[in-house]
């Protein structure tokens, strides 16, 4: 019988300072098994990084998903610190955490049905804002829904197919969980119960209806709805673009969106996601995907620290999340997830606002990562095929 998970790695983390104070080559389990790992093979030699120049900002790799905290990865040298680190209060990046302003009125129902490409099915304003029966434009893109997924269960638990849709694409404020594994659903919302999965930004709308409906949701409605998302792939969702400007945008009820008429601004050190059609994606439409604007760069400077640990940067995404980042075992795939999402994980695992199974084994692994890297590492796992 092999050490379980957190064995082999608690076991592990104590011994790596020691490695790497004498230049050794650190091993560290990486053949998953279900919940069991063996300890197979040795890892890379991992570089001192004393000398690193670059402003260290908390973050974490080696979950990038969706809902993304099974994964177990190497720590590193500790680079330089400076006075504010996410953890010393600095204010969450504004661009994963849309916050709504308050203050705007939805626009009334004028009766006229609404129509999306592709779908003969029609249904007034009304209908597409219902938490309790959300409209579904392409019932035969996805399995028939259990009643969790389709109605939830009024009033505490609302269906999981209005925020997720009904086909599990998601959307940049909360989460695409088609195909993701059924145990790792339902970890998550094990961790919503129990209060250890929160938002580094409180006011963040999603992330606190989720704490809502996990407190709620029975055992048997998580399973329906984990075996469900669980029981087919995650499709291309996101088109990413390099770019040195961005549209100016607004809050769209919690998610960006580009001005209608707005002009375009510097892009900075963000990354800037938004519906390909506001209009379909407002009526909930789960065939109308989204945009995510990328800084010049981000996208070499990913793929070198997410394949090649960016020279004893970090380590491989593929040793736990498998070598084309589409999962492994219980651990989630990273391919072609929000990037906008994939950021708001890793900064909440920084604050140790997500506290839930795995994330101790997070900390030390992406402790020193720049908030530059964060941008490339979303970056670069979103421009994947999932």
């Amino acid at each position: 019988m092999g050490k379980t998970l957190m064995m082999v790695h608690r076991e592990w983390f104590r011994n790596s300072k020691r490695y790497r104070a004498n230049g050794l080559p650190q091993r560290m389990p990486i053949a998953c098994k279900a919940s069991r790992v063996y300890i197979k093979s040795p890892v890379r030699r991992v570089s001192n990084l004393a000398d690193r120049k670059e402003e260290p900002v908390k973050t974490y790799l080696g979950i990038i998903a969706v809902s993304i905290g099974f994964a177990v990865t190497v720590g590193l040298p500790a680079a330089p610190r400076q006075e504010e680190t996410p953890r010393a209060g600095a204010l969450p990046p504004a661009w994963a955490y849309p916050v709504n302003p308050g203050g705007g009125q939805r626009a009334a129902d004028d009766g006229v049905p609404r129509r999306v490409p592709g779908s003969a099915i029609t249904f007034s304003l009304t209908e597409t804002r219902d938490l309790f029966n959300p409209p579904d434009w392409h019932p035969d893109g996805h399995p028939a829904m259990p009643q969790i997924v389709s109605n939830g269960r009024s009033p505490a638990v609302r269906a999981c197919g209005y925020c997720h849709l009904p086909n599990g694409q998601g959307r940049p404020e909360n989460s695409g969980i088609a195909g993701l594994p059924a145990a790792y659903i339902v970890q998550q919302m094990a961790d919503y119960k129990a209060g250890l999965r929160r938002s580094s930004e409180p006011r963040m709308g999603p992330p606190r209806a989720m704490l809502a409906i996990g407190e709620n949701a029975e055992d048997d409605e998580v399973a329906a709805a984990a075996e469900y998302f669980s029981s087919f792939p995650f499709k291309p969702w996101i088109r990413v673009v390099e770019t040195d400007t961005v549209p100016e945008t607004f809050i769209a009820g919690a998610m960006y969106a580009a001005e209608e008429g707005g002009g375009r601004e510097a892009i900075g050190n963000r990354i800037v996601e938004i519906p390909e059609d506001l209009g379909r994606t407002e009526l909930r439409d789960d065939a109308s995907g989204f945009v995510a604007y990328l800084p010049v760069g981000s996208l070499g400077r990913g793929e070198a620290l997410v394949t090649t640990g960016g020279e004893g940067r970090t380590t491989r995404c593929g040793v736990c999340h498998g070598p084309d980042l589409k999962g492994l075992g219980p651990v989630p795939g990273l391919a072609g997830r929000s990037p906008s999402y994939s950021a708001r994980q890793l900064y909440d695992f920084q604050t140790g606002a997500r506290r839930g199974a795995w994330s101790a084994l997070m900390e030390d692994v992406v402790d020193d990562l720049t908030l530059e890297d964060l941008v490339a590492i979303a970056a670069y796992t979103a421009s994947l095929e999932p």
